[in-house]
């Protein structure tokens, strides 16, 4: 489909990273007037204002006015994602996805996407484990157009059988995509590795069996039951007016109401070092390395970017320089990070010719005990701080970034800080606190380890 409908991050986050610090905190105060609640905060450089409102309703209305462009970003969010669903019917929310851009009650498939192409618009769609996001960009003077497109889809989706088993089709062969994939397949193996029972370990596309199996009343059902305003969050950023925005979303979402999110477990903190190989027949050996952290809200996320970053982060890190620069054992070597509601995960890929498997992965391991017992000394500390500050000024320079940015205050129910308050956290950071997440969260002994490719299979 346009645009990539349904797509997914390798490291199972939630959606495009635009910073170091995705859904970076910023808000100010509240106050209730007329049965709605508004807050207005006063945003860095580069930016203007940052609204929110909350209609009777309960959609959460996030925008900010971005001086300088003629564009605006705007999205629809739903909490409800992979981690919400019944393993029985795991891939429902992308399926569901999927099957509204298949035309509403005013519009076919074909309407929708010309509807803000014609203009020179996009519109977009993916699903996360936590929630799924319709969003559109346009220039500012058809923000109209691009809410109704949007309202449309999450609220009057015809979800005909018929279509189903068109889009099923679909949904089969972005499985088959990912399985012909071995760099993402391995990220769903590690998750399943990591994750073991709990929802966060479920595949977001669900798998053959589920998806093939999947009626049009398990999707209708799900759609009744979640997709309600209590669980709705709007936001946009770029050239528009928060009052006309909130007239519109009004205009548009009144009605139904209603809506709790299901609540997703606590995954138990202790995570059993192992190794898993899977066997396949392929030109590399793929492994990624991983154990999980706490989420989003948690203090030590701070520490933990900065820490991943100097790990892996680039090309100064100590990951490139180490395995590809020094020992030629890979071509590709990263670090990443996800955080979600209720806890994340820090990890490591590398892909690497066979016979250069277990030597990367000893190396990898070396640095993750280096890391774990010195942390990071006073000037590597100070350059990483530099570079990840960096990174979130210039993350924010598209429209698209700064809507990431506002839907997620409202998704975790994070404090709104200004951007200034949010370097400020990042420079605060102490290198004993550094030393602690260290210590605990990049101990070699606590990682998982999957490897997809050549060799014997072996589960240690």
């Amino acid at each position: 489909m346009p645009n990539g409908f349904g797509g997914r991050r390798r490291d199972g986050g939630d959606e495009p990273p635009v910073s170091a610090f995705p859904h970076s905190e910023m808000t100010g105060r509240a106050f209730d007037t007329s049965n709605r609640r508004t807050s207005e905060t006063a945003n860095g450089p580069g930016g203007g204002r940052m609204r929110e409102s909350t209609t009777p309703e309960g959609v959460r209305i996030l925008s900010e006015y971005i001086p300088g462009v003629r564009s605006v970003s705007v999205g629809i969010w739903v909490r409800q994602g992979s981690a919400h669903e019944p393993r029985e019917i795991t891939g429902a929310s992308h399926l569901l996805e999927h099957l509204v851009f298949k035309g509403t009650r005013t519009r076919g498939a074909r309407e929708l996407v010309l509807a803000l192409e014609r203009v020179g618009g996009t519109l977009d769609a993916f699903t996360s484990r936590e929630h799924t996001s319709y969003q559109a960009r346009i220039l500012s003077e058809h923000l109209p157009e691009a809410l109704d497109v949007l309202s449309d889809l999450v609220l009057n989706p015809l979800l005909r059988k018929e279509d189903l088993e068109l889009e099923r089709q679909v949904v089969l062969e972005e499985l088959s995509t990912v399985e012909d994939t071995p760099d993402d397949l391995v990220f769903e193996l590690h998750g399943s590795d990591l994750w073991e029972s709990h929802p966060y370990g479920q595949s977001i596309l669900g798998s053959r069996e589920s998806v093939s199996s999947m009626g049009v009343d398990a999707l209708r059902a799900l759609h009744r039951d979640c997709y309600l305003e209590g669980e709705l969050i709007v936001a946009a950023a770029g050239h528009l007016d928060h009052e006309l925005l909130e007239a519109m979303v009004q205009e548009r979402f009144e009605g139904r109401g209603g809506g709790a999110a299901a609540s997703i477990p606590t995954p138990p903190e202790v995570v059993e070092h192992r190794q898993t190989h899977v066997e396949r027949d392929s030109a590399q050996t793929h492994t990624v390395v991983g154990t999980r952290t706490p989420g989003r809200n948690d203090p030590v996320r701070f520490p933990l970017v900065l820490l991943s970053s100097a790990f892996g982060g680039g090309m100064s890190s100590r990951l490139f320089q180490r395995i590809r620069e020094e020992l030629a054992l890979a071509y590709t070597v990263f670090s990443f990070q996800s955080f979600y509601s209720r806890a994340g995960v820090s990890g490591v890929y590398v892909g690497t010719r066979p016979d250069a498997a277990q030597r990367a992965l000893e190396a990898i391991l070396e640095e993750y005990r280096t890391l774990s017992r010195n942390g990071l000394d006073p000037s590597g500390l100070r350059e990483v701080k530099d570079q990840v500050k960096g990174q979130v000024m210039l993350s924010l320079e598209s429209t698209s970034s700064r809507l990431y940015r506002l839907a997620g205050f409202a998704l975790y129910d994070q404090p709104h800080r200004t951007l200034d308050e949010l370097l400020d956290l990042i420079e605060a950071v102490t290198p004993d606190e550094v030393q602690a997440a260290a210590a605990r969260y990049f101990d070699p002994d606590a990682q998982v380890v999957t490897r997809l490719g050549p060799g014997s299979a072996t589960t240690a």
